[in-house]
């Protein structure tokens, strides 16, 4: 088994994204910036409220495989989908994005999971999604060969929603770490972190998780607090490392006796946030797999970030390795 550099693990989700006012918001009662779980009639209601939309493969963690591949680097995905059209739509998209991708599809119901996305004109998007066939994954898709041919594992704290994924997550780290590899994972949105702070907070302290990825709102909700300051000083005593975001303030990387600020890249023209995130985790971890200097992480996520939000989709169109080659990066 050859050696990979980054395996994700998540919601495997095809995204149908559509512009929206603030208003149809809240006319349809959707939380904004959020992830919002619904079921599968509020699913099919929305969508018939949806303006002309775009289909592409996303969710978190697989948006953060195709980031790494689409920068020279190997990866690998775990998640669900079923036997359906959407389903055989996400399989072709990531396989076809250089991700190894292997899991064994679902048989019947439920479909495949897909995500409403309402784009705001400020480029905010609010989300809407229904699990499917996520919530079927388990520990029997844990593939141990690539848990263990990874340098660094990486999974979505979304996972947390659907209960087998949780065994799925700790066998994989457990061979990981068996393996002397590091595991990451993403705090994925503020409500997510609402949800279970108390258990991600065991993740970090037990040692199941090296790596945090979140964002300035995610870091203050987990140690609920509404000093910035304090919420870093308390995370770089929970885990080896953590990268911070902050939009146009850029991003602090920490750990127990060091910190990088890292600058935001200049953009042309905020068009969609969906995806920034799982992009900055691709790059940093691009970076952090192939022995990059925290700082130089830290500027391929910046780059990979900045380069999505300008774009409608959670997938670079660009490549990204000729992108940073161009910033003097790689």
């Amino acid at each position: 088994m050859s050696e990979f550099d980054v395996l994700c693990i998540g919601n495997a989700i095809v995204d149908i994204i559509a512009r929206c006012d603030e208003a149809f918001l809240q006319e349809n009662g959707i939380i904004k910036g959020a992830m919002n779980l619904i079921d599968a009639e509020r699913a099919e209601l929305l969508y018939s409220r949806m303006g002309p939309a775009i289909e592409a493969s996303g969710g978190s963690a697989g948006n953060t495989a195709a980031g790494v591949a689409s920068l020279g680097g190997s990866a690998a995905f775990f998640g669900k989908v079923s036997s359906d059209h959407l389903g055989e739509i996400y399989t072709h998209d990531i396989r076809a994005q250089g991700v190894a991708f292997d899991t064994v599809p679902l048989k019947g119901e439920p479909p495949t999971a897909r995500s409403m996305i309402f784009v705001t004109p400020d480029g905010e998007r609010s989300m809407n999604t229904y699990l499917g066939a996520c919530v079927e994954l388990g520990p029997e898709d844990v593939e141990r060969d690539k848990a263990q041919a990874a340098k660094i594992t990486y999974f979505e704290g979304y996972l947390w929603d659907p209960p087998r994924a949780k065994e799925a997550i700790r066998l994989t780290a457990a061979y990981a770490h068996e393996a002397g590899r590091e595991v990451a994972m993403t705090l994925s949105d503020p409500f997510c972190v609402d949800r279970y702070r108390g258990e991600f907070l065991d993740l970090m302290r037990s040692g199941t998780v090296d790596i945090v990825f979140a964002n300035e709102h995610e870091l203050k909700s987990l140690y609920q607090t509404a000093s910035f300051e304090t919420a870093l000083e308390a995370i770089r005593a929970d885990c080896k490392l953590a990268a911070v975001t902050r939009s146009e303030l850029g991003s602090i990387i920490a750990t127990s006796d060091e910190t990088v600020p890292v600058e935001a890249i200049e953009i042309s023209d905020l068009v969609d946030t969906t995806g920034a995130g799982d992009l900055y985790a691709a790059g940093f971890l691009f970076g952090y797999a192939t022995g990059r200097s925290l700082l130089d992480c830290g500027r391929l996520g910046s780059l990979a970030a900045g380069l999505v939000i300008q774009q409608i989709g959670p997938r670079p169109r660009q490549n990204l390795r000729h992108e940073a080659q161009q910033a003097g990066l790689l």
